[in-house]
């Protein structure tokens, strides 16, 4: 039996306050929908029809998976209808789960035990509020059996005393769908096509309505304005938290702490308040983060320190380097291990060798440096002409003196020192003293280089 996924996301969340459709805005750096989306595929889900609307051609061009099947809803006629458009691609045989593109912290676990319930009947997923007000209400007989859900807009007082409330999600057989589906009717408050409707045809027609009941209120929420969207944000970022937690670090604030896709740690990690992770960053073993620092698509080894108010992005960081305070690796760089980047450095698409250090005030930018690099402050290699990059290589054992300038392409030989205050134009020789003349001149005639 195939399991086939139907999200709705064609509202067009006027709440919001923006051009951008509902389901586009982020909760821990990705759309909404893309988290529900993310569901389906861990489900198994061999189709995922999205049915869309407002603002269409955002969401399209938003999300890139070429798995799903795009269902435009023309009209918003209620959920009912919008489930009914993806009606069309759907077998009869296959078992059809029902989400929403709103509703972004719904969990697998939660997700099985309702697509399971519709083995034998239809799942409905419920949850119990203090407060149901606005949420349609459970109706169960007196032998505990689900029997209908109806609106807030048509339910009695007695019903609206009921605190077990409709999540909107639910799993049923395709076949049986189409046929509810066709019987619905628009007679109620809002004149729409209501999907709580089914459950009374099911029960009418003698099939059973297993209500799987949902763990939290959160998981189950979806999110019509900022203050929501916020709330959910926070949300998320305690779950990444406690997982982080349990893998093995130590947050000394869970709740000033943000994952912005997948992040993996390794045994007695230490990461300070107000750090940012970004794509997919591996942490090893006992690697300590400082306060306000940001990484992104990086990969850190073990035994790493990475002080306050760091930046690293798309970079390797390989074993016991320590890094910062306020310093920047830059894509494409590669710390190959024990290195220490200092205070107001900047890495840029570079090699830096085992036990090099480049400590203060440093610009290091399409670099191969060699490993017992000495870079003193203030060194910058010139790698950009004005119009084209070039390379400068840094051989084993060299040293700057402070306020050089390597003039790319150029190469610093094996174990050669520059004098502070250095322009080096020309390849320096191995284990020699480079110094160049202090005396200022101008040049007659010279152009500034055209790009190639």
């Amino acid at each position: 039996m195939s399991l086939s996924v139907i999200i709705l996301a064609a509202g067009q969340g006027t709440r919001m306050r923006s051009s951008k459709p509902k389901v586009l805005h982020e909760v821990g750096g990705k759309p909404m929908l893309q988290h529900v989306l993310d569901n389906a595929h861990s489900l198994h889900a061999s189709e995922t029809h999205v049915v869309y609307g407002h603002g269409g051609e955002q969401v399209l061009g938003a999300i890139a998976d070429t798995s799903v099947v795009w269902v435009r809803q023309d009209e918003q006629l209620g959920t009912g209808h919008a489930v009914d458009q993806a009606m069309p691609g759907i077998n009869d045989d296959d078992t059809v789960l029902i989400l929403y593109g709103d509703v972004p912290l719904t969990t697998p676990t939660t997700l099985q035990p309702l697509i399971d319930a519709a083995s034998n009947g239809v799942g409905l997923l419920t949850v119990l509020l203090d407060d149901p007000k606005g949420y349609g209400r459970i109706l169960r007989n007196n032998a505990g059996a689900v029997i209908a859900i109806v609106e807030e807009k048509d339910a009695s007082d007695e019903q609206k005393l009921v605190n077990e409330v409709n999540t909107g999600m639910m799993a049923a057989n395709g076949g049986q769908l189409r046929n509810w589906l066709s019987r619905l009717e628009n007679n109620n408050a809002q004149g729409e096509y209501y999907l709580t409707d089914i459950i009374a045809m099911a029960v009418q027609d003698g099939v059973a309505v297993n209500a799987v009941q949902a763990s939290s209120v959160i998981e189950v929420s979806g999110v019509n304005n900022r203050l929501q969207l916020s709330e959910m944000e926070r949300a998320y970022q305690q779950r990444q938290a406690e997982v982080a937690m349990t893998a093995g670090a130590t947050l000394y604030d869970p709740a000033r702490f943000d994952v912005r896709g997948e992040l993996s740690v390794g045994q007695d990690v230490t990461i300070d308040v107000n750090v940012v992770f970004e794509g997919k960053v591996s942490l090893g073993k006992n690697v300590s983060i400082g306060p306000n620092c940001y990484l992104k698509n990086t990969t850190v080894a073990d035994d790493v320190t990475i002080l306050a108010n760091t930046v690293i992005e798309e970079a390797m960081i390989g074993e016991a380097c320590r890094i910062g305070p306020f310093a920047r690796i830059r894509p494409d760089s590669e710390l190959q291990g024990h290195n220490h980047i200092g205070n107001f450095v900047e890495i840029k698409k570079s090699v830096i060798g085992e036990g090099s250090k480049v400590n203060h005030l440093t610009y290091i930018g399409d670099t191969v440096m060699g490993s017992g690099v000495n870079i003193g402050a203030g060194t910058i290699t010139a790698n950009y002409d004005g119009a084209n990059k070039h390379q400068t290589i840094i051989e084993d054992g060299a040293s700057t003196g402070s306020n050089s300038v390597l003039v790319a392409p150029v190469k610093l030989g094996k174990g050669a020192t520059l004098g502070a205050a250095t322009v080096l134009r020309k390849d320096a020789p191995d284990e020699k003293l480079t110094m160049t003349p202090t005396k200022q001149r101008t040049i007659d005639g010279w152009k500034r280089p055209v790009k190639k």
